[in-house]
């Protein structure tokens, strides 16, 4: 399986948090399966650090590569063809960092790991966990 994390799954992930649902957990962990974080999610959480809405132990340009490489897990880069999908998403979420997620998502035709539900009503393929 090819899994694309949100933003708070990581983060849950590298933090043992007990809101990870155990499935989610062993998909991650499963060396069967290729995981990757998005350059839009890296963005995300430079911007929410410099704006004080997210702690971290260390600057994420320090932070994130470290945790990516310790837990295995690829860069997804955003590109143009990713891009193109966002016309063709419904609005039902205001959030573009999200909405790029799912883009990539749709384009790399990659699953998405979340627990966030605006984005689990997008068509795209996602880790059910429930």
């Amino acid at each position: 399986m090819r899994l694309l994390l949100d933003t708070h799954i990581f983060l849950w992930f590298i933090t043992a948090d007990s809101r990870l649902p155990s499935t989610m957990q062993a998909a991650i962990r499963d060396s069967s399966n290729e995981i990757y974080l998005s350059a839009v999610w890296v963005w995300e959480v430079v911007v929410k650090y410099q704006l004080g809405k997210l702690p971290l132990p260390d600057a994420p340009e320090r932070f994130i590569p470290i945790q990516r490489d310790l837990h295995h897990i690829s860069s997804l880069p955003l590109d143009e063809p990713s891009v193109s999908f966002l016309p063709q998403l419904p609005n039902l979420h205001r959030d573009p960092f999200d909405r790029m997620f799912i883009c990539q998502a749709l384009a790399s035709g990659l699953t998405l790991m979340t627990r966030d539900d605006y984005v689990r009503a997008y068509p795209v393929t996602l880790f059910l966990d429930d």
